[in-house]
């Protein structure tokens, strides 16, 4: 059970779930109309191109989750565990999801796949960040797991057993940031267009400074 949240991890997790929420929609609109922010799509359609033996649709595929995974891979070099603590080198990994996204931006301009790896492996390195805090999991690309522990809450509410409240707002908080940046994402999407990623990429630039500012004030009390 969650016994405290401090706020830079209610803003933190909104944040990076309406990041996510971005880039997904942007890779669901975008030339491939696939999603880049989790893995579940991605491995059904490589199942569906291992059986009709489509060799160019299977490598894609590979890269694709590849690349998600090898965010996670540097996620788990640099910050070296996957428990959520002040102190740890958060705001390096966020400027890396940045320089991913904007790096991106380009390539997919240009239809190309690696436009569509490298937003995979921004969105990898970002869920890997934050992955548990006080043995609760904290997922911000994709939701499932949030509406299965709304879901599994709402059961025992109904039972009349107890609820870890703090989870249930945290569910709730990320589900939002998710469905608001699809939203954003989508209407900038309209105009912008692959630019639209500059959102999420500026955002996170913004959040490695909040972090590395209320780092700092903390380490000088």
């Amino acid at each position: 059970m969650i016994t405290k949240l401090p706020s830079w991890v209610w803003a933190g997790a909104w944040a990076l779930a309406f990041v996510a929420g971005i880039v997904n929609v942007v890779g669901l609109l975008g030339f491939e109309h696939q999603a880049v922010s989790h893995l579940t799509g991605s491995t059904s359609m490589l199942a569906s191109a291992i059986a009709q033996l489509d060799g160019a649709a299977i490598l894609h595929f590979c890269a694709l989750i590849g690349a998600f995974v090898g965010g996670t891979v540097i996620s788990g070099f640099i910050l070296q565990d996957s428990t959520l603590r002040l102190g740890r080198r958060y705001g390096v990994a966020l400027l890396l999801v940045s320089a991913m996204l904007f790096l991106s931006i380009p390539l997919l301009q240009r239809e190309s796949d690696y436009g569509m790896f490298a937003a995979a492996c921004a969105c990898g390195l970002q869920n890997a960040m934050v992955s548990t805090y006080s043995g609760a999991v904290v997922r911000t690309t994709h939701v499932s797991g949030m509406f299965t522990d709304l879901g599994i809450y709402l059961g025992h509410a109904l039972r009349g057993l107890p609820v870890d409240t703090r989870r249930l707002r945290l569910c709730v908080l990320v589900i939002s940031g998710f469905l608001c940046g699809g939203i954003v994402g989508t209407l900038a999407f309209r105009s912008l267009h692959y630019f639209a990623l500059l959102i999420p990429a500026s955002l996170t630039v913004l959040a490695a400074a909040a972090y590395a500012a209320y780092r700092l004030r903390n380490e000088k009390r």
